[in-house]
């Protein structure tokens, strides 16, 4: 995707611009990380709800498909959808990734949860900032770290028929180098993104930009949480 680069009269008015844009990408992205979080905690407290869904493998499984079909669409239409539908959508993408993540909270123990969020937490605002202000470009490492999540996915897939420990370590290792990664480029490409954007559309790309960065935290954070998390006896 690209956009033509409007030309402004000072620096000072592209930093303005960037930084009203980053504040709003940010301000969704905690939205969507709330609504996620509330969502999994009522899914997890109601007993009708957690049998419904740990019962019924195929409301799970729709669940799955209808965020992914979220995500795409989201993505092919960021150019050309109101910024109402685009907040609505990633406002349904925060509730249904809740809802499959609800099985967190039954399966690891409240410490552990905190654990891995508080350090997750610590890490994407580390590789954020670096992303933000770092000079360099970092486009080698976002095609990199892009291949290095296809191999997840396609890891993942083998790891659903094959269930063996040191895949599943492994598939956990790569994916939080990976999402670590991931997060510094989104970082530094919603920054150029914030200047090259086509005025009066800050709205809606605010909102795929964030969530771009929600799927970089909170992959990071089940993937921290496999790694160092406890289970429940």
């Amino acid at each position: 995707m690209s956009w033509n680069q409007p030309a402004y009269a000072s620096p000072d008015i592209r930093d303005e611009r960037v930084s009203a844009f980053l504040t709003r990408v940010y301000a969704w992205m905690f939205v969507g990380l709330l609504v996620t979080a509330g969502t999994a905690f009522a899914v997890a407290s109601s007993p009708t709800l957690t049998q419904a869904l740990i019962g019924n493998r195929l409301v799970f499984w729709v669940a799955i498909f209808a965020q992914i079909g979220v995500v795409f669409f989201l993505s092919a239409r960021v150019a050309k959808m109101a910024s109402t539908t685009a907040a609505g959508l990633f406002l349904l993408y925060s509730v249904l990734v809740g809802v499959t993540s609800s099985v967190v909270l039954l399966v690891y123990t409240a410490t552990s949860i905190f654990s891995a969020f508080v350090v997750t937490a610590g890490m994407f605002g580390a590789t954020a900032a670096y992303g933000t202000l770092t000079k360099r470009s970092l486009a080698g490492v976002g095609q990199f770290m892009f291949m290095g999540l296809i191999g997840i996915i396609l890891a993942s897939i083998v790891g659903i028929f094959w269930q063996n420990d040191m895949l599943q370590f492994v598939i956990s290792v790569v994916g939080v180098i990976v999402f670590t990664g991931l997060t510094a480029w989104d970082a530094q490409r919603l920054k150029q993104m914030a200047v090259a954007m086509p005025d009066g559309r800050s709205g809606t790309f605010a909102v795929v930009g964030a969530l771009s960065l929600y799927l970089d935290f909170i992959n990071l954070f089940f993937f921290l949480l496999r790694l160092t998390g406890n289970r429940r006896s």
